[in-house]
C-alpha cells in the first residue's frame, strides 16, 4: 500500500472501518492495536472463557484473531507480540459459530442457522452428517474433528446471545430460543476432553442458571481488570497507534466525546467511534446512531424511570448479571448495552457495590435525546424544542426560557397526557426538564454537592453558570425553589470562577401539570 504523509510527517495507514477479519486487516496494512499479548495470556491461564461487551467493540475481530493464532497463520502476526512468543509448531482445528448476521425470529429459525453452520464445518473436514438434531451434530462434529486431526478443537462463539436479544420483546419466542441455545452450549462442557480452548462473547450476561446451567466451567472475564482493555482502544493506543490521525483534532474533545468505558481496569474508547471520527474529522454520535435503543426507551418509560437518576445508579455484580428473559433489571440493561459504565466501587459488608455513570458525552447526549422523544411521544416536537432551548439559554432570555418550558409541557399534555400513564407521576416533569438539557450535550452536574447541600442541576454554558432548583407544588408558586438556592448559598461554590451566576427556581404544579413558578436572579461578578 502507498502511504501518504501528513503535515506532521507521520505515515498514515488505512482505517479498518467495518473490518472484522484479522487477515484482511493485516493484509490491507490497516491500523491495528495489538491485542495478541492479551490473547496469549488468556490461553496460558485458562481454557474456557466468557466475555460481555457492548456492540461494535471489536469482539468479532478478537475472536478472528484467536482463530488465526490457533490455526498457526504466523505471517499475519509479523511484528506483533505473538510473533516471537506463540507456539507456531502446533496448530489446532477451529470451530466458529456466529449469530451476528441477520435476525433470528423463531426457534425454527435458530435451528436452521445452526444446521447451516454445522454443515459448513462438516464439509470443510469432509465429514458426513451423522445425526439429525443440532446438539448431536455439534457433539459429533467436535469429537470427529479431534480424532481426524489428532488435536483438540478450539470452539469460538460470536454474539452468543443475539438470537435471544432479537426476540427480547416477545417473551414466548425468546424462551424457546433460549432453550435451544442452552442445549447447544451444554455440548461445550460435555466435549471437554476434545476441546483445547473455548471463548464465547456477547452483549449481555444472561444468568448462568438460565443459559449456562450445562456450561458451568466458563471463566467470566467481563469484570476482570486485567482484561478491561481486551476490546477497545486505550488513551495510549490513540496517542501512539493513531498519532498520525490526531492532527487538527482537539485531543480533550476526543476524550470527552468517546472515552470512558471501563470494566474495573483501563478505560477505553469504542473503536467504531474513533475510526469514523478519524475518517470524517467530525464529532458525531457514530456508535449511538448505529442502533436505536427502542426496546430500552420503551422499558424505561414503562417503568416510569426517573431519568436524572441514570448517572447516579449503584448496583452489585449479582444485579448487573441478573439479565434474563423473565427479569431484566434496569441497571443491568443500561450497563450491559453500553449506556452506562463502571465509575467506581466500594465494599459494603460482603458485597461489592459499583457506581454507574454515562461513559462519555456521546452516550449521555444520545440516550437523553432518545428518552426525551420517548417521554414526549413526538420525535419531531422534541427536535424543535431542543434547538429553541439552546438559543434562548445562550441569549440569556429568561422570559423566553420560561415561556419555552411552559409551551413544552402544554404540548405534551395536549398530545398524549390522557393516553400515557407516565405523566401521572411527579418525576416525569423533572425527567423531561433534565433530558431536554442533557440531550444537547451541555456541561451538566446533577445534585451538585456544596458544603451546604446539593444543587438539583448546574449547567455551564458560554462562560455562564446556571443553578436550578426544582420544587413540586399543589397549584400555586410559593417561591421556595429560588429561596432555597439563596438560603443554602449554593452559588458560593462557583464564585471564584469570576463568571456570571444565574439562580433559577422552578416550581411544577400537580394540578396544572406545568410550570407555575420560574424565578431568576443573576448575581454580579465579584
Amino acid at each position: 500500500m502507498t502511504t501518504h504523509t501528513s503535515p506532521n510527517s507521520l505515515p498514515r495507514r488505512k482505517l479498518p472501518i467495518g473490518i472484522q477479519t484479522f487477515a484482511k486487516l493485516r493484509e490491507d496494512d490497516c491500523y491495528y492495536v495489538d491485542k495478541t499479548g492479551l490473547a496469549m495470556q488468556l490461553v496460558a491461564e485458562g481454557s474456557h472463557y466468557f466475555l460481555s461487551r457492548p456492540r461494535r467493540f471489536g469482539k468479532s475481530l478478537f475472536l478472528d484473531t484467536l482463530k488465526e493464532l490457533f490455526e498457526g497463520n504466523r505471517a499475519l502476526f509479523e511484528g506483533l507480540a505473538a510473533d516471537s512468543q506463540w507456539d507456531w509448531g502446533t496448530q489446532h482445528p477451529v470451530v466458529r459459530i456466529s449469530f451476528g448476521a441477520g435476525v433470528i425470529a423463531s426457534r425454527h429459525g435458530l435451528d436452521q442457522v445452526l444446521h447451516q453452520q454445522l454443515s459448513h464445518h462438516e464439509t470443510r473436514w469432509a465429514l458426513p452428517t451423522a445425526f439429525p438434531d443440532v446438539r448431536s451434530r455439534f457433539l459429533d462434529l467436535i469429537e470427529r474433528i479431534a480424532a481426524q486431526t489428532g488435536q483438540r478443537v478450539v470452539v469460538l462463539v460470536d454474539e452468543y446471545d443475539k438470537p435471544i436479544l432479537d426476540n427480547i420483546d416477545n417473551r414466548a419466542v425468546a424462551l424457546q430460543v433460549r432453550e435451544g441455545l442452552k442445549d447447544l452450549y451444554s455440548v461445550i462442557k460435555d466435549s471437554d476432553a476434545h476441546i483445547r480452548f473455548a471463548f464465547l462473547t456477547g452483549v449481555s450476561k444472561f444468568s448462568k442458571v438460565s443459559l449456562f446451567s450445562g456450561l458451568n466451567n466458563l471463566k467470566d472475564i467481563t469484570l476482570d481488570e486485567r482484561y478491561s482493555a481486551l476490546c477497545g482502544y486505550t488513551d495510549a493506543d490513540v496517542d501512539t497507534v493513531f498519532a498520525a490521525e490526531l492532527l487538527g483534532l482537539d485531543r480533550q474533545q476526543i476524550r470527552d466525546w468517546y472515552n470512558g468505558y471501563n470494566w474495573l481496569g483501563t478505560s477505553v474508547y469504542n473503536p467504531f467511534d474513533l475510526l469514523l471520527l478519524f475518517d470524517s474529522r467530525e464529532f458525531r454520535p457514530y456508535w449511538f446512531e448505529t442502533g436505536t435503543p427502542t426496546f430500552l426507551v420503551k422499558l424505561l418509560t414503562e417503568r416510569q424511570f426517573f431519568t436524572p437518576s441514570i448517572s447516579r445508579l449503584h448496583a452489585s455484580e449479582s444485579l448487573l448479571s441478573a439479565f434474563d428473559v423473565e427479569a431484566i433489571s434496569t441497571e443491568a440493561l443500561l450497563w450491559q448495552t453500553g449506556y452506562l459504565t463502571l465509575a467506581g466501587q466500594r465494599q459494603t459488608g460482603a458485597r461489592t457495590m459499583y457506581a454507574l455513570d454515562y461513559p462519555n458525552l456521546e452516550v449521555r447526549s444520545g440516550l437523553n435525546d432518545a428518552l426525551l422523544k420517548g417521554l414526549m411521544g413526538d420525535a419531531s416536537l422534541a427536535e424543535q424544542v431542543q434547538i429553541r432551548l439552546f438559543d434562548v439559554l445562550s441569549a440569556l432570555d429568561f422570559v423566553a426560557l420560561k415561556t419555552h418550558f411552559q409551551s413544552l409541557y402544554s404540548s405534551i399534555a395536549h398530545q398524549w397526557y390522557t393516553s400515557n400513564p407516565i405523566t401521572q407521576y411527579e418525576g416525569f416533569y423533572a425527567s423531561v426538564f433534565y433530558s431536554h438539557f442533557s440531550a444537547l450535550g451541555l456541561d451538566i452536574r446533577l445534585e451538585d454537592a456544596t458544603n451546604q447541600g446539593r444543587i438539583d442541576m448546574t449547567v455551564l454554558l458560554n462562560g455562564h453558570i446556571f443553578l436550578f432548583e426544582f420544587k413540586v407544588v399543589e397549584s400555586y408558586p410559593n417561591g421556595t425553589a429560588l429561596q432555597q438556592i439563596k438560603d443554602m448559598a449554593y452559588a458560593d461554590k462557583y464564585r471564584s470562577r469570576g463568571e456570571p451566576i444565574h439562580l433559577i427556581g422552578v416550581e411544577f404544579s400537580k394540578a396544572s401539570r406545568n410550570i407555575v413558578g420560574f424565578e431568576v436572579e443573576t448575581l454580579a461578578v465579584l
